[in-house]
């Protein structure tokens, strides 16, 4: 695509009509998991750039069909990915704005899950929400709690409908969809992302970060309802007309070589994945797996969404060398929703790049001061590569409140940002809106600094724990916990808290909660405690109020998988962190309660009357 070619997602779907027949779309389907996943026996589905064109035709004349107009808000709720591809561009098409939610899959808790879908579905203002007929049981209280929604609509017969689309006139200044954010630190908040904002991100991934070429396939197992996954690698494969195949999320964390037995069977390129996936690989996946798996034409593996660890993608990369993975197909990366997704990449085919720092300069003064690799205070930290052509990045003192005069290079500061890809506003919230810009960039809210250009992030502005004047940021303290046998890795979260018990009111004190390995360390814990205060004081010379053991599962995350440290320490603060059920305790009568008010809803809507539930 030409650089000046900007197109929204309409056009982009009519002109990948045109194309090669042979490439398009691959749904992989889940099978053999209880709950809300595709119906069992369902089969893997293919459709070219032609039949999405026809298909999502079909969906957005059935949303029409339902009185939803152009500017109008859809909620999607659909657990298959072939449905939410084709719902969600058929809303495009119709000028109607779609607001991708999260399926309730795996989550142990319905009532948290049905509260974050209350939030969304009543700031968006949505008039129609479409879900499979399975979920829609369970959404009779979110019906009741939003005024604006009309009617909660089964997917499943939508899917049949011949209606036929309206052609709506649609710009690049309109509102595509609302990104809402992951909410690890705060409520979900609606990004609301023009199709100019996003053509101009995905020529940013696609032309200058990826360098698409013929003969390119993606693998991915990214959720869609997140912007990694549907901007990644379902709307700028579309502008670029490379083919996907998409895998369940659950496949891949079920049999994570499942990833790669797709990458050998197509002969895939490119994938991205958070570095918990690339952890996941080098823990699940055993030698015997490795038969006749092929990674050779893997050439583009880019890691984002959450902190990169070198050594996780060093482990990868080694372990995984011979079957023909290549380490300079690393592609760390920075990216945000607020920025439509991409911000960052390091350069293409020139593998991971990492500067050594001095742990205690970089804590104690807010730089970034070079230390020799086996020095004992030395942090290595992972380049995610320099800022885009027509963007702009630059580091500021948080209390800069213009950016006015940016910090030197390796200098700690909040990062911003500026260009076309980045977000005009939340949806209808001036005063957010507001506090995310200071001056004409974007604040991000993350922590870092500039070294020759690369950006290197360091932590969350709002999750810094202050010590004695000192800065440090709760990853490091989280990365020094996971060395601990027994420690499960990946889930441990660091944060700074006020004194339960009230007797500490001058200082903030040192807290990391983690998850065991396994629920039967918890019954003589406190050598595993121990163990871990000891690994924090030798790796950072901080010394830790207190440390929580926690069952597997206990740990509040978002909809993908980002620990939530605001809300863990909110639990802690309230003594409720160590009583919170797990999500494999999930509570079957939780379900059937929630399950029997929705009902109890339904009724009481359809006996009062004034909105459909078709």
């Amino acid at each position: 695509m030409p650089e000046t070619s900007f197109r929204t997602i309409s056009q982009a779907i009519e002109d990948a009509a045109k194309a090669d027949p042979t490439l398009g779309f691959r749904f992989v389907p889940e099978t053999g998991v209880p709950g809300f996943t595709a119906d069992a026996g369902a089969s893997e589905a293919s459709f070219s750039f032609t039949a999405i064109e026809r298909a999502s035709a079909r969906y957005g004349g059935a949303l029409q069909a339902l009185g939803l107009k152009k500017g109008d808000r859809v909620a999607l709720i659909l657990p298959t990915n072939e449905d939410f591809v084709l719902c969600f561009f058929g809303a495009i098409r119709a000028g109607i704005v779609p607001v991708p939610i999260y399926p309730p899959l795996g989550l142990g808790q319905l009532q948290s899950y049905l509260d974050n879908t209350r939030h969304i579905v009543a700031k968006s203002g949505a008039r129609a929400l479409v879900t499979s007929s399975k979920i829609k049981r369970l959404l009779g209280t979110v019906q009741e709690a939003c005024p604006a929604l009309e009617q909660v609509v089964a997917v499943e017969g939508i899917r049949e409908s011949l209606e036929p689309l309206k052609a709506e006139k649609i710009s690049l200044d309109d509102p595509a969809f609302l990104q809402f954010t992951s909410g690890s630190t705060s409520r979900p908040k609606g990004v609301t992302l023009t199709h100019g904002n996003l053509a101009a991100n995905i020529k940013c991934i696609m032309h200058d970060g990826l360098q698409a070429r013929p003969g390119d396939v993606g693998i991915s197992w990214l959720p869609l309802y997140h912007d990694m996954g549907l901007i990644g690698f379902v709307l700028a494969p579309l502008y670029h007309r490379v083919p996907i195949v998409y895998l369940s999320p659950l496949t891949f964390l079920k049999r994570p070589v499942t990833w790669f037995q797709a990458f050998t069977r197509h002969k895939g390129t490119i994938a991205y994945a958070p570095n918990f996936a690339y952890a996941l690989c080098v823990k699940r996946i055993r030698e015997a797996d490795l038969e006749k798996i092929d990674l050779s034409t893997w050439r583009v593996a880019g890691c984002g969404a959450e902190p990169i660890r070198p050594e996780t993608l060093e482990t990868f990369a080694k372990q995984f060398s011979k079957v023909g993975f290549k380490k300079e197909a690393l592609l760390p990366s920075y990216g945000m929703a607020e920025s439509s997704l991409a911000v960052t990449f390091t350069e293409l085919g020139e593998g991971m790049k990492t500067i050594t720092v001095d742990g205690p300069t970089l804590w104690g003064e807010g730089k970034a001061v070079p230390a020799q690799d086996d020095a004992d205070d030395a942090i290595r930290l992972v380049s995610c590569g320099p800022i885009f052509p027509q963007h702009d990045i630059k580091v500021f003192k948080p209390e800069d409140a213009t950016s006015e005069t940016a910090l030197p290079e390796r200098a700690v500061g909040e990062i911003r940002i500026a260009g076309p890809s980045v977000m005009k506003g939340y949806w209808e919230d001036a005063e957010k809106t507001r506090d995310a810009f200071a001056g004409d960039m974007l604040r991000t809210g993350d922590l870092g600094f500039l070294a020759e250009g690369h950006l290197f992030i360091c932590g969350r502005s709002k999750e810094v724990v202050i010590v004695n004047g000192r800065n440090y940021y709760p990853q490091d303290m989280e990365w020094e916990a996971s060395k601990v046998a027994g420690v499960r890795k990946g889930n441990v979260v660091a944060f700074g808290a006020r004194d339960p018990s009230g007797v500490e009111r001058d200082r903030e004190r040192v807290v990391i909660a983690f998850e065991v390995q396994e629920a039967a360390l918890l019954d003589d814990v406190q050598p595993l405690l121990k163990a871990v205060r000891m690994a924090v004081q030798e790796g950072m010379a901080l010394t830790l109020d207190d440390a929580v053991a926690l069952a597997p599962g206990t740990l509040p995350k978002t909809s993908s998988g980002k620990l939530q440290r605001a809300k863990t320490r909110e639990l802690y603060e309230q003594g409720e962190l160590a009583n919170r059920p797990t999500a494999r305790d999930a509570s079957k009568l939780d379900v059937v309660k929630q399950a029997a008010m929705s009902q109890l809803s339904y009724f009481k809507l359809a006996v009062l009357g004034g909105r459909k539930g078709k």
